[in-house]
């Protein structure tokens, strides 16, 4: 889930290079979906689809589909779930958007690679759901910094080998995801710049779990508190509120919380490595005091084997080597 952060001299260079736009919308008896290219360039696009409830019920959960010509492609998208099927493109509700009155409309954002011409959806196609398809799934909330969510390729990574594996996954977060070469179910918590400690104390994730109602939370949080300066003991007690709010919003929660990955102190600040390694240490022991059988808590180290010359590229962010080993480190945790 994306949307493309355009500097003014490329919003320039758009308007000259546009590829032409081909809305492409279908009806059926009771669904209506149509796509508007918002914005093209000469190897991408972005659009908006809009599925509406041309019936006389109210509807619970929607599916709208589509393939490209050869040479386009949907790459990321969001406020929808995303899969492709045998060259096909399946985008489904997300929780908060199934829910469509008579006459109403959900709307979601794609974007996608092109070698030229027109772009199309073919086939546009919508339906409502008859039963609740997606209520088994795991609902999977990544929590953390940028280092989750700016991009946070290591989510696509994840999503798309779990459902490999044949793991029914629903990834949610109030956030989009950025693009990441591919199409996959972006939502997310990963809030750039944020400490762990002022989310504890802003009371932020309150909002953010009604909002997304998840089963198991992906924790990887601390970072930009180890380069303020915060010891590891003020860092957990961030964690403890952290834990009583999912707690609270659901006694059965699943914690998986990292280890986090190391920091070069000659690109971050002169403290950071060890303070990574006086959280990294404290981490397990938090763990076994909180952990309940009804509220598990699994710690996953990421920081072990994690390399900041290879696997970051600024000292502190996971390149894609990183993010494959991050992704990995997860799915060990979540699909053993």
């Amino acid at each position: 889930m994306f949307r493309p952060l355009l500097c003014a001299a490329l919003i320039a260079a758009l308007a000259l290079t546009a590829t032409p736009v081909l809305p492409a919308a279908a009806e059926s008896e009771d669904c209506a979906a149509e796509a508007t290219v918002t914005s093209s360039w000469g190897s991408g696009f972005t659009a908006r689809i809009e599925v509406t409830n041309r019936g006389d019920a109210p509807i619970s959960g929607w599916t709208a589909t589509w393939t490209h010509p050869t040479g386009q492609a949907t790459t990321a998208g969001w406020n929808a779930d995303f899969e492709h099927r045998e060259g096909t493109v399946v985008a489904r509700n997300v929780g908060w958007n199934a829910d469509l009155a008579p006459g109403g409309t959900a709307e979601f954002g794609v974007q996608g690679t092109t070698t030229g011409g027109a772009v199309e959806f073919t086939g546009l196609d919508c339906g409502f759901d008859t039963e609740d398809e997606g209520g088994d799934a795991v609902r999977i909330m990544a929590l953390g910094d940028s280092i989750t969510g700016s991009p946070g390729c290591w989510r696509a990574l994840l999503w798309r080998d779990l459902v490999d594996a044949g793991r029914k996954v629903d990834f949610v977060g109030t956030l989009p995801g950025d693009g990441c070469g591919f199409a996959y179910d972006g939502d997310h918590e990963g809030h750039g710049g944020y400490l762990v400690t002022n989310v504890a104390s802003q009371g932020l994730l309150v909002d953010w779990l009604r909002r997304s109602d998840p089963d198991t939370v992906l924790m990887h949080f601390g970072t930009n508190d180890v380069w303020n300066g915060i010891p590891a003991a003020d860092i957990l007690a961030a964690y403890d509120t952290l834990l009583a709010q999912m707690r609270a919003h659901d006694p059965n929660v699943h914690l998986l919380v990292a280890q986090i990955i190391p920091m070069d102190s000659d690109r971050s600040c002169a403290t950071c490595g060890q303070g990574v390694r006086d959280l990294n240490a404290a981490i397990p022991g938090w763990a076994e005091a909180n952990a309940t059988p009804e509220s598990p808590i699994t710690v996953v180290d990421q920081w072990t084997g994690f390399d900041t010359d290879a696997d970051t590229y600024d000292g502190v962010h996971p390149s894609a080597s990183g993010d494959r080993r991050i992704a990995d480190r997860w799915f060990a945790a979540l699909a053993p």
